[in-house]
């Protein structure tokens, strides 16, 4: 499994990005009443929260059989890393534009998180396109 991901480091960069999607899908399908308490989201807006957290359930899924089931490995999966990079940009991006721009629904319990765990998503996916590009440009 080791050398389909170009060595150790490129295999734990894509398992602790795909492991935060993972902490984000459950948090948002299944504890999503606690996800809500915890930003002050009126409970009117679970199935919105639930819509946001289902692309990061399908590329979690995406990733596990990428990585255990797939034959290839990461060989020829541009278009998903691809993907998985410019959702992490328009995340970080708009998340930026949200919290110091526009500031629609700023309460007490806004925080930059939302900046931060896109931020690290964006730089995290975009080592794992440029460490792995001899394998999934193919």
């Amino acid at each position: 499994m080791i050398e389909k991901f170009n060595g150790v480091v490129y295999l734990i960069i894509f398992i602790i990005h795909f492991l935060v999607y993972a902490v984000y899908a459950f948090r948002t399908i299944v504890g999503t009443k606690g996800f809500m308490d915890q930003y002050g989201i009126d409970h009117s807006a679970a199935v919105m929260i639930r819509f946001f957290g289902a692309p990061f359930v399908g590329s979690f899924l995406m990733a596990l059989y990428i990585m255990f089931v797939r034959d290839g490995g990461v060989s020829g999966t541009w278009a998903f890393f691809n993907l998985i990079f410019i959702q992490n940009l328009m995340y970080f991006i708009f998340g930026i534009y949200t919290i110091y721009i526009n500031k629609l629904g700023h309460n007490e319990k806004t925080n930059s998180e939302g900046i931060i765990a896109s931020g690290v998503l964006t730089i995290l996916s975009a080592i794992l396109c440029y460490g792995l590009a001899d394998k999934i440009y193919i």
